[in-house]
C-alpha cells in the first residue's frame, strides 16, 4: 500500500522497493566498447584509473595493495581500497520523458498493478539502477519534457544511487489537470548526446507522442546519439489497449490532449480501424529505423508488468550477445 507524504509542498509517493524487479543472475552487458576500466563484463579501450575518487570498498586478500587507503587503515585498523570513477565497467544514462502525456491513463488510484506510463517508466528505471548498482556500473539520470529538467552525471557511489532514487520519487505525482507540460524529445536528446560521456549506454523511456506528423527529426536525434558512440536502448512506453488499438466501448467519448488540453468529441468505434492502422504503421516505422541505426527497440506495453518486460529484454539481450 502506498502512503502519500509531503515533500517540498508537493504530494508524491515513495518508491516501494519491494516491487523493484529482481533479475536474479541476469546482467546487462554492453554490446559495444565502453570507456571504463575493464573488470570482466564489458570491453574497454582504456586501462588504469582516473584521478576522481568515488568511494571505498573492503580490501580482498591477494589483490595489490597500491590502492589501499593507509590513512584510513591507521584510523580504523581495517583495510579499504580506494575506488575511482574509471574503475566502472560502464556508464549508463537513463532518460525519462516526464511530459503530461506520460500520465496516461489518468487513474483515480495508482498502484503496482495499475500504473500509468510515467510510473511504469519510474519503476523500470529504478529496477535498472539496482541492476547497474549490483554490477558496479556507473549510472546517471535525465528527465525531460520540453527541455531537460534534471540531469545527474553517471557515478557509482551508494550516496549517488540514493540520490537517483530520491529524484525518481519526485516523478510519482498524481496528474495535475491544470498543468500543460509539452514534449520536445528532439532537442532534449540532442543535448543528452552532447552531455553524456562518450561510449555510454543510453536508455530512453518515452511514449514518443510528439512529432506526430513526422518522425524524421526524432530519428536525427537518435542518429546523433549513435554518432557520439553511445549504445542506445529505446523503451517505447504505451497503453496497447487504449493508445494503440483504441479499445473503447461503442459510445461517444470526450478525448482530451493531456499536453495541450485540446478536446475532441467522437465515437472511437467509427475511427478505430483507420486509427489502429496508422499507429501500427508508425510503430513499424520506428522499429525499422531503430534496426537501421542498431538501436534496441523495446515495446513497453503498460498492460504487462514492467518486470516481465525488462526480464524478457535482458534474456533476449543475453541470448544475442
Amino acid at each position: 500500500m502506498y502512503v502519500a507524504v509531503r515533500h517540498n509542498d508537493f504530494s508524491f509517493m515513495p518508491i516501494n522497493h519491494n516491487y523493484i524487479a529482481d533479475f536474479g543472475s541476469l546482467e546487462f552487458h554492453a554490446r559495444q566498447i565502453v570507456e571504463g576500466f575493464i573488470t570482466g563484463l564489458h570491453k574497454s579501450p582504456f586501462h588504469g584509473f582516473s584521478v576522481e575518487f568515488a568511494e571505498h570498498r573492503p580490501y580482498n586478500a591477494g589483490e595489490p595493495v597500491r590502492n589501499v587507503d593507509w590513512k584510513l587503515y591507521a584510523r580504523t585498523d581495517k583495510m579499504f581500497v580506494k575506488r575511482y570513477e574509471e574503475e566502472t565497467n560502464l556508464r549508463c544514462r537513463i532518460v525519462i520523458d516526464k511530459s503530461s502525456s506520460m500520465f496516461f491513463p489518468v487513474r483515480e488510484r495508482l498502484d503496482i498493478d495499475n500504473l500509468n506510463k510515467l510510473w511504469f517508466s519510474v519503476y523500470s528505471a529504478a529496477s535498472l539502477i539496482e541492476l547497474m548498482r549490483r554490477q558496479r556500473d556507473a549510472v546517471g539520470l535525465d528527465f525531460f519534457d520540453d527541455d531537460i529538467s534534471f540531469h545527474a552525471p553517471a557515478k557509482l557511489s551508494e550516496p549517488h544511487v540514493a540520490m537517483l532514487y530520491s529524484n525518481l520519487e519526485r516523478l510519482l505525482l498524481p496528474y495535475d489537470k491544470v498543468s500543460k507540460i509539452p514534449t520536445d524529445s528532439v532537442s532534449s536528446l540532442h543535448k543528452i548526446a552532447e552531455m553524456s560521456h562518450r561510449r555510454s549506454l543510453v536508455i530512453v523511456f518515452s511514449d514518443m507522442l510528439d512529432n506526430i506528423q513526422s518522425l524524421d527529426a526524432f530519428y536525427d536525434a537518435l542518429e546523433h546519439l549513435k554518432y557520439n558512440k553511445h549504445e542506445v536502448v529505446l523503451f517505447h512506453v504505451f497503453d496497447g489497449s487504449l493508445e494503440q488499438d483504441l479499445e473503447f466501448e461503442n459510445r461517444p467519448y470526450r478525448f482530451v490532449d493531456l499536453e495541450s488540453k485540446e478536446v475532441i468529441k467522437l465515437n472511437p468505434v467509427e475511427v478505430k480501424e483507420r486509427y489502429s492502422m496508422i499507429m501500427r504503421q508508425r510503430k513499424d516505422d520506428i522499429l525499422r529505423h531503430c534496426y537501421q541505426y542498431r538501436i534496441d527497440y523495446v515495446e513497453a506495453d503498460i498492460n504487462k508488468s514492467f518486470d516481465q518486460i525488462l526480464s524478457a529484454y535482458l534474456v533476449k539481450r543475453k541470448r544475442l550477445n
